[in-house]
C-alpha cells in the first residue's frame, strides 16, 4: 500500500482541479474531457466515451478471466459554494457538494497505480473503470451507460461514497439493503373555484389537498408496519393567487422511498387509493403522475465480504463499521441490480478540523486523507477479486 501513499499528492491535485471546475448532470463535457486525457496519459488503457459526458477505461489482460468494474460518479450540484478554499468552485452556482470530485480522483488514482504495476501478460481478465455522468439528476446516467454496454461481460462491480458525517479513518459496509428507491409523485386536484366569502359554492382544492397530505402520512404508520423502511414526504403544495379567491386547482408533489422491491410495486396503488377516496368524497377530480426513480441498492453478500476483508487488511479491524440502511438513493443500484457488487462508505469528516457539514450543503468539503484510504481499499479489493493476492 506504499504505492497509494506515493500517489496521494496527485490524487489531491486531481480532486482540487475537479472541485474548481464543477459541471451539472448531463453537462459534464469539460469534466469528461479532463478524465479522458488523464487516463490516456497513463498508457495501456483502452479509453472510450460510452456517452457524450462519460468515460470508460479498460485495463485488459492477455489471458481470459474475471472482469471487475470500478464505478465513480462525476457530476456536481446547483449550489453556490461558501467555502473559503484556494480551490473553491470557479463556476457560479455550481459546486461539488457531494464528494463526486473525490470519487473521481480516487478512481483515477486506482487506475494509475494498477496500470503502472500490473503485468498485462500475466493479468487474467480485465479491470474496467466507469466514470459515470449524472448521478444527481434522475433518470441518472447509470442506465444510459448500461445501455451503451459498460457492463457487458462484467462479473463484479464495486464503488464507494465519501461520507462527511463519518470520521476519516472509518470505512463502512453492509451486505443486503443499503439505500432506498427515490420515487416521485405529482398530484393535481381539480375542484371548483369561487369567492372566499362563499366557500359552500366551491369545491375547495386547498382543503381537499390538505386532507390528502394528512392521509398520505397514514401509509407509513397505518397501512404498513412502523418497522418497515418507508418514507412518504409531500414537499410541494402550490395553489391560489390571492386572499379572496378559493382556487379551482391545487398541485402537490413529493417522494416515496422504500427498500423492499415488492412493497415498492404496491405503493403507487395505495397512494392512488387514498387520493381517489378523498377527492371522490368531496366532488373533486384528480390527476396522478407517479415516476419510478432509481432502484433500491442491495449489496451482494459475497462481494461485500471481500471488501470487508480488504478494509481489515489495509486499515485494521477497528476501521470497519456496519452501515445502517438509509432512505437516500444512488443509481449505483442500476449496476448492482444486474451483476454482483457492493457499494461502501469511506469516512471523510474531521470534526477537529471543522469538516462537519453535510452533503449538499454550500460548505460541504472532505478530509482529503479519505482519498488515500479509498485508494488503498479499492486496490486491495481489486487484487482480491482478480485473485492476484
Amino acid at each position: 500500500m506504499e504505492l497509494a501513499e506515493v500517489q496521494h499528492s496527485q490524487v489531491v491535485a486531481w480532486r482540487r482541479y475537479l472541485h474548481q471546475h464543477p459541471e451539472l448532470s448531463f453537462k459534464e463535457t469539460g469534466t469528461a474531457h479532463y478524465i479522458e486525457e488523464t487516463l490516456l496519459a497513463f498508457g495501456k488503457l483502452a479509453v472510450s466515451k460510452p456517452t457524450a459526458t462519460s468515460v470508460m477505461a479498460r485495463l485488459i489482460g492477455k489471458k481470459p478471466g474475471t472482469v471487475l468494474a470500478i464505478r465513480a460518479d462525476i457530476d456536481a450540484l446547483p449550489i453556490q459554494e461558501e467555502n473559503d478554499l484556494t480551490f473553491a468552485s470557479e463556476i457560479a452556482g455550481v459546486m461539488h457538494a457531494c464528494g463526486h470530485d473525490g470519487h473521481t480522483a480516487i478512481a483515477l488514482g486506482v487506475a494509475k497505480l494498477l496500470t503502472d504495476h500490473l503485468n498485462l501478460e500475466e493479468l487474467e481478465g480485465e479491470i474496467r473503470f466507469i466514470f459515470q455522468h449524472a448521478e444527481e439528476l434522475p433518470p441518472g446516467g447509470a442506465e444510459e451507460m448500461i445501455a451503451a454496454g459498460v457492463l457487458d461481460g462484467v462479473d463484479t462491480i464495486i464503488g464507494a461514497h465519501l461520507q462527511s458525517p463519518v470520521e476519516v479513518g472509518k470505512v463502512g459496509v453492509v451486505a443486503g439493503p443499503m439505500l432506498a428507491s427515490p420515487d416521485i409523485f405529482t398530484i393535481k386536484i381539480n375542484g371548483k373555484g369561487g369567492h372566499a366569502a362563499e366557500p359552500h359554492r366551491t369545491v375547495d382544492s386547498i382543503a381537499i389537498g390538505a386532507q390528502v397530505v394528512t392521509n398520505l402520512q397514514h401509509l407509513v404508520s397505518r397501512h404498513y408496519s412502523p418497522t418497515e423502511p418507508l418514507v412518504v414526504s409531500v414537499t410541494k403544495f402550490i395553489s391560489g393567487m390571492t386572499h379572496n379567491v378559493i382556487p379551482g386547482s391545487a398541485e402537490l408533489g413529493g417522494t416515496v422511498r422504500c427498500i423492499d422491491p415488492v412493497l415498492r410495486e404496491e405503493l403507487p396503488k395505495r397512494l392512488e387509493q387514498i387520493v381517489r377516496g378523498i377527492t371522490d368524497a368531496h366532488g373533486a377530480e384528480y390527476e396522478l403522475d407517479y415516476v419510478y426513480g432509481y432502484r433500491p441498492l442491495i449489496n451482494d453478500k459475497e462481494v461485500t465480504g471481500i471488501v470487508a476483508d480488504s478494509i481489515k487488511e489495509v486499515l485494521g479491524e477497528e476501521a470497519l463499521y456496519t452501515i445502517k440502511p438509509s432512505m437516500a438513493a444512488d443509481d449505483m443500484s442500476a449496476y448492482i441490480h444486474r451483476v454482483p457488487g457492493t457499494y461502501f462508505n469511506i469516512g471523510a469528516g474531521n470534526r477537529a478540523a471543522g469538516i462537519i457539514y453535510p452533503h449538499h450543503h454550500p460548505r460541504f468539503t472532505i478530509d482529503e486523507n479519505s482519498m488515500r484510504i479509498g485508494v488503498k481499499v479499492f486496490i486491495a479489493a481489486a487484487l482480491k477479486i482478480m485473485k492476484l493476492r
